[in-house]
């Protein structure tokens, strides 16, 4: 591919004072046309051809547990592939990160593309943070598909306010998880929402403690998704690292407990300050 012809993703998105006070009320928001028609266009060949290049699903449908039918799951592509990492790095996602989270700047966690195949499975109820083993609440993942998606296939469904609550599910994302939160959901009677169809190139934000969930794909179409996780530039890793935490030091070799989180795999991509 050459990279000279892709677009640098560095303009502004305009994003009101509402749109951000409902974020941060909601704990998620869905923005229209964060990369045009033209962009995506530009952008999807690279990244699906690198996450086909770099799956290693191989089983059928059938022979998967309710985690490894929800989605094909192949994770730090911008490391892997530079026509991805450009895209990954994109100034104007990561303003948009560093707006709705009301901080001055925002550094990758990590990218992962998000496949959810022909047939493919539900995505059970989870909060992402579980996973994420920083001292902040400042954490947001976009989420963009690189093809329209029909209404059955839909955005995610996500519980309103349910970043602010303080609940922390420490159940990694299964059947039991989906049975926790639905029950703790349909008990306490929380609001839920879902944005339906999305064209290519429109995002969904969530916090990362926001309850959310997907539906299974019943089309013939690969429902492709980018994200991108950011988080407050200058969180810490946490002191104490639960085992679901501890691949932090493995995937980030300057990571050190309490000590900011700024690995050359974390990439600083806004700053207000630069």
């Amino acid at each position: 591919m050459n990279l000279a012809v892709l677009p640098d993703l560095a303009q502004d998105y305009e994003l009101s004072a509402d749109r951000v006070a409902r974020y941060q009320r909601d704990g998620h928001i869905l923005l229209r046309g964060v990369a045009s028609p033209a962009e995506i266009a530009a952008y999807r060949p690279a990244i699906v051809e690198a996450a086909m290049r770099y799956n290693t699903e191989t089983r059928p449908l059938e022979e998967r547990d309710t985690y490894g039918k929800a989605f094909l799951q192949i994770m730090n592509l911008g490391e892997k592939d530079e026509a991805v990492r450009r895209f990954t790095l994109a100034r104007r996602f990561g303003k948009i990160a560093a707006d709705l989270m009301g901080v001055d700047g925002v550094r990758i966690l990590h990218d992962q593309a998000l496949f959810k195949e022909p047939g493919g499975g539900f995505t059970p109820w989870h909060q992402d943070q579980l996973y994420w083993p920083l001292d902040t609440d400042k954490t947001i993942t976009m989420w963009m598909p690189l093809v329209d998606i029909p209404p059955e296939v839909g955005s995610m469904s996500f519980v309103s306010g349910s970043h602010a609550l303080d609940y922390r599910e420490m159940t990694a994302i299964s059947d039991r998880s989906e049975e926790i939160l639905q029950r703790y959901v349909d008990e306490h009677d929380l609001p839920r929402s879902s944005y339906g169809a999305m064209r290519a190139g429109d995002a969904t934000w969530h916090a990362g403690w926001t309850m959310h969930r997907a539906p299974g794909n019943p089309t013939g179409q690969m429902r492709e998704v980018m994200t991108i996780i950011y988080f407050a530039d200058g969180a810490r890793v946490l002191e104490h690292l639960a085992p679901l935490h501890e691949w932090v030091l493995e995937w980030y070799p300057s990571a050190r407990p309490g000590a900011p989180l700024a690995d050359a795999r974390n990439p600083l991509t806004y700053s207000r300050h630069e």
